[in-house]
């Protein structure tokens, strides 16, 4: 019951989460740095790790803000 909770409210965050992770291995998998002198690109946990927070990142952008509303309960 509160797994399924959670997994109502931070739907979007899971989601972008995940694409972020899977197109990170994918850009390591197919740009990567063959050299080894790239500290992003050279590690697919690297990566992976670092598409998965832009992915988190962008998707927490399309929380709506809260209303905020002064005293008299006017906007």
């Amino acid at each position: 019951m509160r797994l399924k909770q959670f997994l109502r409210k931070h739907k979007w965050q899971i989601a972008g989460l995940s694409i972020g992770l899977l197109a990170g291995y994918l850009y390591w998998y197919f740009v990567g740095c063959t050299s080894g002198s790239c500290p992003i690109q050279a590690n697919w946990h690297t990566s992976t790790l670092y598409g998965g927070v832009l992915g988190y990142l962008v998707s927490d952008l399309k929380k709506k803000p809260q209303d905020k509303k002064d005293n008299n309960g006017t906007i």
